[in-house]
């Protein structure tokens, strides 16, 4: 029986990342780097489809685990009848090639281990070549080839390498698997007991620099880990999650591929590192977004691959029967051929937030932004797929309408805070064009508050961030009434659904999970109303479904109460981070965008 999402811990060196089960397993890792073809793919397709796992073989009283502080290095502990033994696991800040370290640490009397490697290429359709090596073993097939270094020989058998051993108190047993290209000699061994010691300070070395100062700093903290793992350090691109196809609902067909990044993210991305005290991030990830984003601003894409590809197609893995039989797989995704004119807004804020914030501007940068506004003006009318990506007949979402007034508003303020040349006077008539148009066609009177899109009655709980980026005052009687509508008619086991999920317009199958960034959309939207004490209970139900390491996916289901979706996600941690400094000090990404 497959982990629940929630039992799996992340590590990652910046480049990509594995995920380990709670049961000592690696049961997701890409090579090299994040959307690369899986190592493991046992979390998709059963144990046949590549897993490492380090186990006692008693079955442990009690499992417990944590990260040393501060850090992505992981430790579970495993109580068993006559003693206790630890599995560290991390993944070194990469120099060369990437390295899984694990190392086993017996605590407390003699425990006997099962090591299981089952290294499967192309998401488990090709078995590796497995031949021994001094100190350990080589896997090879096509272009890759993976090097398990260990102390302990091991059995190999039927493209499996087995082992048991035991362990005493006080003694550590160290296991390294590294990737490497096929064509190249193997890398020189590293000393796995003094990587964990460097991964280590690395990472609380970071992690004190976080400047956030309030109750929920541990919270925060977490998630700045957690996002700064996801980033992927050579062109400081940030990916939404590091699977694909883990399911919105556990046997449905909304199962997307989550390893790329997307346009959406990135004010949040930008102002959560900059609020944090990380500019440098902030930067880079600035960085990237505009070279995303240059050339033909007629063809501005939603999402982009991790040095700013284009082409992401989207085809389907039928050899994997899929996460708990959630079918599809698919790796790439479709969605970066939409229209999504919201991502529009999202750049202009972005860029804007980055000036706002002392980040030297980058050479050209108004200049992309004018040509992207010149698109824009010729297409902001028109129907689209909107933030929810629908894979139906385009349609005038009020959200899209909103950040395409955004757009406009962020160029505007920009020429007059940092001295830019513009036509102002053009903009400023399509910004009241566009406040107007949404004011009376995606609000309705009779319900007293703002709809999905232009003419219908639907709730969506994208619109509770009108007061967050300033469309409308945070106190607008319009403003007040949607969070109230949506407070009556979205809210499920006290968490925001982004819609009603019986009427939904994507032209999927009803029925998913609640999108926990929705729920931070509230805790923002009732901060700046004056209404903080349920903000505050709303933000401290939400952040108290992160798994027992501080982890949140994209979605939680309250019927079978469990996380569901990609894990884990960046936009639940960056929504997290945003709302904790919104509530701590009243000046986090939604203060200042509302201003």
């Amino acid at each position: 029986m497959a982990l629940r999402i929630e039992d799996y811990a992340l590590v990652g060196d910046m480049q990509t990342a594995a995920l380990v089960g709670r049961d000592g397993s690696v049961d997701w890792l890409c090579w090299p780097r994040f959307d690369s073809d899986a190592c493991f793919a046992a979390l998709l397709g059963g144990p046949d489809h590549g897993r490492w796992r380090i186990a006692p073989r008693l079955e442990p009283r009690r499992v417990t685990r944590r990260y040393r502080p501060g850090t992505l290095v992981l430790e579970t502990e495993f109580e068993v009848e006559g003693g206790r033994v630890r599995l560290v696991d991390c993944m070194p800040p990469r120099q060369d090639v990437p390295d899984l370290v694990r190392v086993v640490e017996g605590v407390e009397g003699r425990v006997a281990i099962d090591f299981d490697l089952r290294l499967r290429m192309e998401y488990g359709a090709r078995r590796p070549w497995l031949r021994r090596l001094d100190g350990g073993l080589a896997a090879l097939a096509g272009p890759d080839a993976v090097l398990l270094r260990s102390p302990l020989p091991c059995e190999l058998e039927d493209g499996c390498a087995r082992r048991t051993f035991e362990v005493d108190a006080g003694e550590r047993v160290p296991f390294t698997l590294t990737w490497f290209p096929s064509h190249r000699k193997p890398p020189n061994p590293i000393d796995p007991l003094a990587e964990v010691a460097h991964t280590e300070r690395f990472w609380a070395a970071w992690t004190a620099r976080c400047t956030h100062v309030g109750p929920w700093r541990d919270e925060v903290a977490r998630s700045l880990v957690t996002l700064k793992a996801l980033t992927y350090a050579p062109t400081g691109g940030l990916v939404a999650a590091p699977t694909t196809s883990l399911p919105e609902r556990l046997g449905g067909v909304r199962n997307w591929d989550y390893r790329y990044c997307w346009i959406r993210d990135a004010t949040l991305v930008l102002t959560a590192l900059v609020d944090a005290g990380y500019g440098e991030e902030a930067a880079a990830w600035r960085d990237w977004l505009l070279r995303a984003v240059a050339g033909d601003p007629g063809k501005l894409q939603i999402m982009y691959g991790l040095a700013g590809e284009r082409r992401l197609d989207e085809r389907e893995v039928p050899w994997l029967p899929g996460y708990e039989g959630a079918r599809p797989v698919r790796v790439g995704n479709a969605a970066h051929q939409q229209l999504q004119l919201d991502v529009y807004g999202e750049v202009m804020d972005c860029l804007f937030q980055a000036e706002e914030a002392g980040l030297s501007p980058v050479p050209e940068g108004w200049r992309m932004q004018r040509a992207l506004l010149e698109s824009l003006e010729r297409r902001w009318d028109e129907p689209d797929e909107g933030i929810w990506e629908i894979r139906a007949e385009r349609q005038m979402f009020t959200h899209s309408k909103v950040m395409a007034w955004v757009a406009f508003d962020r160029a505007i303020r920009a020429v007059h805070r940092f001295g830019l040349e513009g036509p102002v006077e053009r903009w400023r008539a399509l910004r009241k064009q566009i406040h107007e148009e949404v004011c009376r066609r995606g609000y309705d009177a009779e319900r007293g508050a703002f709809v999905q899109r232009y003419g219908a009655k639907d709730l969506d709980a994208s619109l509770l961030v009108i007061p967050v980026v300033g469309f409308l005052p945070p106190r607008d009687p319009r403003v007040l009434g949607t969070i109230d509508a949506i407070g009556r008619e979205l809210v499920d086991d006290g968490l925001v659904r982004r819609y009603d999920t019986r009427t939904t317009p994507d032209g999927l199958p009803p029925g998913e999970g609640i999108f926990l960034a929705s729920s931070f959309w509230m805790v923002d939207a009732l901060a700046l109303a004056g209404r903080r004490e349920e903000a505050v209970r709303l933000f401290e139900r939400v952040a108290g479904l992160a798994n027992d390491v501080g982890l949140l996916s994209e979605q939680y289901d309250p019927r079978t109460r469990r996380l569901v979706g990609n894990f884990p996600q960046a936009f639940s941690h960056m929504a997290l981070v945003g709302s904790a400094e919104v509530l701590a000090r009243g000046c986090g990404p939604a203060s200042r965008r509302s201003r």
